[in-house]
């Protein structure tokens, strides 16, 4: 039971961290274009001049 007074505010503090960082993520564009990147890898040129010899 005394093992109840140390969990239930732990996790409590532990859901209130998990939020801000979420929310944080959301408000600075971590989830703005998510397919983006993979289309920039299949449709990236490589037409670029070698500078090996």
């Amino acid at each position: 039971m005394e093992s109840l007074y140390l969990l239930i505010p732990l996790s409590i503090v532990l859901v209130f961290v998990i939020g801000v960082i979420f929310w944080w993520a959301t408000r600075s564009g971590q989830f703005d274009d998510l397919e983006g990147p993979g289309h920039r890898i299949l449709l990236d040129d490589d037409d670029q001049p070698s500078t090996r010899k």
